[in-house]
């Protein structure tokens, strides 16, 4: 399935796993790799020395290329970019933050970089910045979000329109039917998070798993748009929000709610009624919990499948 991202990231098949965190460690990111895509370690919940604990066993896990994502809001953002270039990972993905404060510094160091947005705008002020690549992620992804709302499928046409690059879509893909058609609007390839969130390897606790297989249409919402518009399955704690919510609170009073690691508490602990889920809308059609290889493979087979219907229309 050769095309721009495959060359790009001398892969199989055009699909990334998305580096999610607490759920997307050394063992997630190998196990994608080996199955023809391209792995993520997600640095967002590793403390600096972790990171690199987790890329060196990735590295002995799988000989194919993998990559880390990084937040740029992390605090320790220095030592985690010389770590990645010490331990000679090529690949780096940024979210949140300004694509310029790293991207050339990166490039000068042998590392392709690819850049996440949620909106035209900072689509093309990434290009502008020199990034090698795009993930446009729709309003439909789980975790951290955009705050404009746009869904993925109005999404990546309006991105293909406005930039040359190559162009991952991201955020209610999980089948290789929804695959196809961000690709027929103009993506050269996608990026999966949640699905991979409800695998084997990932290194989520069993209780988000579980959670994830057991959610159900509008069982996911977006919320606290004032801190950071963050996609969370409903339960105790965005109950909580909501009440907090029916008060009119300040942001510091949702920073109190809030506290801290509850990303943590929720999806690597098992605290389902006190801990954020961060899951996707599409969790509602993740009914089970599979090894990467299968996912891989069904989502490619049933990519292919569609291609052959789509002729037939």
């Amino acid at each position: 399935m050769p095309n721009k991202i495959t060359e790009l990231f001398n892969i199989k098949y055009p699909i990334v796993q998305a580096g999610m965190v607490w759920n997307s460690g050394w063992r997630l990111a190998s196990a994608s790799s080996n199955s023809g895509i391209l792995g993520l370690i997600g640095a967002g919940s590793m403390y600096p020395e972790v990171l690199r604990e987790h890329i060196q066993k990735c590295k002995k896990a799988t000989d194919k290329p993998f990559g880390v994502n990084v937040p740029m809001l992390y605090p320790d953002i220095e030592k985690i970019m010389d770590i990645i270039v010490e331990e000679g990972v090529k690949i780096v993905f940024t979210s949140a933050g300004n694509p310029k404060t790293w991207t050339a510094w990166l490039q000068e160091r042998g590392v392709t970089v690819v850049h996440v947005v949620s909106s035209v705008k900072f689509a093309l002020k990434a290009q502008q910045a020199g990034v090698d690549a795009i993930v446009a992620e729709g309003f439909e992804a789980g975790g951290h979000n955009g705050r404009d709302e746009t869904t993925t499928l109005t999404l990546i046409p309006m991105v293909r329109e406005q930039v040359d690059i190559p162009l991952i879509a991201a955020g209610g893909i999980a089948t290789g039917k929804a695959m196809l058609a961000t690709m027929v609007l103009g993506a050269d390839g996608v990026q999966i998070g949640s699905r991979f969130a409800a695998s084997e390897e990932s290194s989520a606790h069993i209780n988000f798993k579980q959670a994830v297989v057991n959610a159900k249409e509008g069982d996911t919402q977006l919320t606290l748009k004032e801190l950071a518009p963050v996609r969370l399955i409903k339960n105790k704690f965005y109950n909580d929000v909501q009440e907090l919510y029916k008060l009119s609170p300040t942001v510091e009073q949702l920073k109190a709610l809030l506290g801290r690691g509850r990303a943590k508490k929720g999806m690597f602990e098992g605290n389902l009624e006190e801990g954020e889920l961060e899951i996707g809308q599409i969790s509602g059609l993740i009914h089970d919990i599979k090894p990467v290889h299968q996912i891989v493979k069904e989502i490619v087979k049933e990519f292919e499948a569609a291609k052959q219907n789509v002729a037939q229309l």
